[in-house]
C-alpha cells in the first residue's frame, strides 16, 4: 500500500513534466517588432575650437527665455563682466521661446561675435 502511495504521485509528477515539455514545443512563437523602427545613424559634430583668450573678443550671452531663468542670466552677465573686463559681453534674448529658431540672432553672432553662451534652462 505504501509503495502505491509513493508510486502514484511520482507518476503524476513525471506525466505533468513530460506533457508540459510537449506543450511548449507545439506553441507558436510570438514575433515582436521594435516600435522605434530603424533609427538613423548618429551624425557626430565636433565641438568648436576654444579661443586661447577672451581678451578683446565679443561674447554673446543668449537667453532662450526658459521659464524663471531671467534672474540667473542677468547675474551671470554681471559676474562675467566683472571677472573678464577686457571682453565685450553682449546679452541678447532670443526672438521666441527656447524651442524656436532665431536665424537673425544666429547670423549676428556669426558675423560679430567670437563665441556665444546659449542658456537652455534646467
Amino acid at each position: 500500500m505504501k509503495t502505491r502511495a509513493v508510486y502514484i504521485p511520482a507518476v503524476i509528477l513525471i506525466a505533468a513534466f513530460v506533457s508540459a515539455i510537449g506543450w511548449t514545443a507545439d506553441e507558436p512563437k510570438i514575433v515582436v517588432m521594435n516600435p522605434r523602427g530603424i533609427q538613423p545613424e548618429i551624425r557626430k559634430i565636433p565641438m568648436a575650437t576654444r579661443p586661447a583668450t577672451l581678451d578683446g573678443k565679443m561674447v554673446y550671452i543668449v537667453d532662450t527665455k526658459y521659464p524663471n531663468t531671467k534672474p540667473f542670466v542677468e547675474e551671470l552677465f554681471a559676474a562675467l563682466k566683472a571677472k573678464y573686463p577686457k571682453t565685450t559681453w553682449i546679452l541678447r534674448d532670443k526672438y521666441a521661446g527656447y524651442m524656436d529658431d532665431d536665424p537673425k540672432l544666429w547670423k549676428e553672432i556669426k558675423d560679430k561675435g567670437a563665441c556665444a553662451i546659449v542658456l537652455l534652462g534646467h
